[in-house]
């Protein structure tokens, strides 16, 4: 395998709430770096928004895996996603030497937003949801990613962004990843779950699908792809036809998958593909 391999990880989950589980992710990114290869992370923080929302009494409503944000919720997302999260990711990777910066999309600006609507499709209509202040990517402008890159650092992202007219928006982290990842066409994509990847029937961890071409998504959401799943497909899919090599959805709660994923030729999680 050859050095300086670009790989974009999306880290969440509860991989991100254990103290264990963090130092082994860390030291993992630590091994990749020492091999040659570049890294950026990508983090949401889930779990950590829940608990700011619960303390100041603000309920959390989710369309099919995406959180519908109001405007005062979105003040104590970015003080979750930018404050907490990304300042411990950030201050736990300094420490283990690997010269992190924490960033999000609306530093540079890396990333312009624009406000998002769910569709679904029901009883043969498509119905448009409003999802309030929550973003999608409209732009990635990569280039302060990658001067960071080319001077050693280590880029932690999260997830919130403003659009052209300064408006802030709490953005899925999943998609976000998979914008950015493809906007750097890395050569790996790694999305850490809670699962060993996609699974056929939820309650079977042995239904693991090795490989997933993107043509084969679109009958399988609904019945196999649920949920919180849902957005981590599509930023594969987003991803692959922006230019990243390869995409892969692993289980963060064993750390070692995440340097399975990269070398070995054994299947680990789930592939997607083109």
């Amino acid at each position: 395998m050859k050095k300086s391999n670009l790989i974009l990880i999306k880290y969440g989950g509860n991989a991100m709430q254990s103290e264990r589980l963090k130092d082994a992710v860390v030291k993992n990114i630590g091994k990749l770096q020492a091999d040659g290869h570049r890294v950026v992370l990508v983090h949401g923080g889930g779990p950590f928004i829940q608990r700011i929302l619960k303390t100041v009494r603000i309920k959390s409503e989710f369309i099919e895996g995406h959180r519908k944000t109001s405007p005062e919720a979105l003040k104590y997302i970015e003080m979750a996603l930018k404050g907490e999260v990304n300042g411990n990711l950030v201050n736990l990777l300094n420490r283990a030497g690997l010269k992190a910066v924490g960033l999000s999309g609306k530093d540079g600006p890396l990333a312009v937003a624009e406000k998002r609507y769910h569709l679904k499709t029901e009883n043969g209509q498509q119905q448009r949801y409003d999802l309030g202040q929550v973003g999608d990517v409209k732009s990635i402008d990569t280039s302060l990613v990658l001067t960071l890159l080319d001077n050693g650092y280590l880029p932690v992202v999260t997830c919130i962004a403003s659009d052209k007219e300064g408006n802030d928006y709490n953005i899925n982290a999943d998609m976000f990843a998979g914008h950015l990842a493809g906007a750097l066409k890395v050569d790996h994509y790694l999305i850490l779950t809670d699962v060993d990847g996609l699974l056929r029937n939820l309650n079977d961890p042995e239904s693991r699908i090795d490989r997933m071409p993107i043509k084969e998504m679109s009958g399988l959401f609904g019945n196999v792809i649920t949920g919180g799943m849902i957005p981590k497909l599509e930023s594969c899919q987003i991803a692959l036809q922006a230019g990243a090599k390869s995409t892969c959805i692993i289980n963060g709660t064993r750390p070692a998958t995440i340097i399975e994923a990269i070398y070995s030729e054994k299947s680990i999680g789930t592939e997607i593909c083109l």
